[in-house]
């Protein structure tokens, strides 16, 4: 991200915070003010995204991706037996067991000896 895409977002930001309409001329003052220099486009772009889009889901979804596909289990066409052993295979696989952690008293010593 350019040092301008980061000036325009928290100008933005602030207009958005402060319930100002976000406008080009307003970014650009934003801007100005905290004695930043940006090419001439980038307030104009970041007034029309923020024209497009919803500022508030913007900064509510910005860590989300877009996550992995659902998977979907067939179940065999054999009727509710199969669909019963279908379904009891993955709770089987959750109960693995973890390997015990090891004490201080097995080794022989301890941290405060």
């Amino acid at each position: 991200m350019s040092f301008g895409e980061l000036a325009c977002t928290y100008a933005a930001l602030i207009l958005h915070d402060d319930g100002i309409p976000i406008t080009a001329e307003k970014i650009a003052t934003l801007v100005k003010a905290a004695n930043v220099t940006v090419e001439s486009y980038w307030p104009s772009l970041f007034a029309k995204l923020c024209e497009k889009r919803n500022i508030d889901d913007l900064v509510m979804n910005v860590g989300s991706g877009g996550g992995g596909a659902a998977v979907a289990v067939a179940a065999p066409a054999g009727g509710a037996s199969g669909g019963a052993a279908a379904a009891a295979a993955p709770a089987a696989e959750e109960k693995k067991e973890e390997p015990k952690e090891e004490s201080d008293d097995d080794m022989g010593f301890s941290l405060f000896d």
